[in-house]
């Protein structure tokens, strides 16, 4: 019986070492897939009117073909590939593995060369929502003293409501006001959920003062601080490098309107491991100080059209880098702490072209000593700080980690522009 009991124990530990061979075979070959997968970004772009080499090494080819003209060639990704776009157009690039399975599809396209001037100067921010922006629904006493939520099940953090018995909402007072009036009537409301229009019916209920209520909080404005980034030549300017999000829900906000305004830096919190500091500065509201028109909010940035009679640029129009053009190693960026914008010494720790977060596409680390000893690092505010390298503009910062504020991420310039 033992001598059995020690064959059925032999064949049980073979087979787990057998199993944990495919296992990792199977761990392996999808880590070697998922790297080969990143080698070739999903969004490809190079200048017209330019050769543009590009660097795969992936044992694959590929089929570049447009959608009105067919096949216009087969190329081998395994090897130094040299691109020439004559003019502006775009492309999809169908990757095949080993020159037999399908694995992946990719975009390229063919763009105009850009010049851009790096701004690096603080901006006031203040926008303006599209109706307004549910943030919240709750309870109140009802004037029975019981616990009532007109709004629960109806409406949810994140709606905007549009119109009110069809006449369209323009802020938060409007709302209050025309609920208050209801006299506890049906409120026809047409809101925006998820990117979807829909209609739906509410009840005001009266509180215990005797007024009527929904019980939702709300918001129709946001204010802030940030950097621009960069402005072209016709006066159209790029900023953040990624969108405004509602505080409480986290949701990109819908812009109605938006101005930049004049803003002089008047603290500089400092940074440190679990506390990132923040640029603090005073916002001149006024129309006299209005640098310009938001005119998108998204999550590359805010744009607009700036006034170049009220706003005063140091740089010159410089190239911008594409993401194959751009090295891990010295950098620049530059951000405003007091007067005028400075040049801060960085380093470019690491390209990640393929990345499904599109403001994360840089890693970055400041090195510089003046900076570090100003801010720790990267603090709120010098978000759309831009990145320059090699005399070219590459991207914009946007984030810092929290934990280590001298290291942080950037997204690069070709996405913040929103190519397609």
């Amino acid at each position: 019986m033992r001598v059995n009991k020690h064959k059925k124990r032999g064949k049980i530990c073979c087979r787990f070492f057998i199993l944990s061979l495919v296992l990792l075979g199977l761990t392996l070959t999808g880590a070697w897939i998922f790297e080969l997968w990143n080698r070739v970004p999903s969004a490809i772009r190079v200048r017209a009117g330019q050769e543009e080499g590009l660097s795969f090494y992936l044992p694959a080819t590929a089929t570049i073909y447009k959608e009105d003209e067919g096949m216009l060639l087969n190329v081998d990704l395994n090897r130094q590939l040299t691109f020439y776009g004559e003019k502006e157009g775009n492309y999809t690039m169908e990757v095949q593995l080993f020159g037999l399975i399908p694995f992946k599809e990719a975009s390229l396209s063919v763009i105009r060369d850009t010049r851009l001037t790096p701004a690096g100067t603080p901006i006031g921010i203040y926008v303006h929502t599209r109706g307004v922006l549910v943030v919240d629904t709750g309870e109140f006493e009802d004037e029975n003293g019981k616990e009532v939520a007109p709004a629960e099940g109806v409406l949810k953090g994140g709606d905007y409501i549009e119109t009110i018995n069809g006449e369209v909402l323009e802020d938060k007072g409007q709302l209050m006001e025309m609920v208050a009036d209801s006299e506890g009537k049906t409120l026809s409301l047409e809101i925006e959920r998820d990117g979807e229009e829909m209609s739906l019916d509410i009840f005001p209920r009266k509180n215990q003062q005797g007024e009527y209520k929904l019980g939702i909080w709300v918001r129709d404005n946001a204010q802030g601080i940030g950097t621009m980034t960069f402005v072209d030549e016709n006066g159209y300017f790029g900023a953040l490098g990624h969108g405004i999000n509602d505080l409480d829900t986290a949701q990109l906000m819908e812009l109605k309107a938006g101005g930049l305004y004049k803003t002089e830096i008047v603290a500089v919190n400092k940074g440190t491991a679990g506390d990132p500091g923040e640029l603090s500065g005073v916002i001149a509201y006024a129309e006299k100080n209005k640098l310009g028109e938001i005119l998108q909010n998204s999550h590359r940035g805010i744009y607009g059209k700036v006034d170049t009679e009220n706003i005063h640029l140091e740089e010159e129009a410089m190239p911008i880098a594409l993401k194959q053009e751009i090295k891990e190693g010295p950098a620049q960026i530059l951000c405003t702490l007091e007067d005028s914008p400075v040049y801060y010494e960085i380093e470019i720790l690491k390209v990640n072209e393929e990345n499904s977060q599109i403001n994360r596409g840089l890693e970055i680390r400041v090195t510089d000593e003046e900076l570090l000893e100003k801010t720790g690092g990267i603090i709120q505010g010098m978000s759309g700080s831009p990145i320059i390298q090699d005399g070219k503009l590459i991207g914009a910062v946007t984030h810092v980690m929290v934990n280590d504020p001298a290291r942080g991420y950037g997204i690069f310039i070709e996405e913040m522009l929103g190519y397609n």
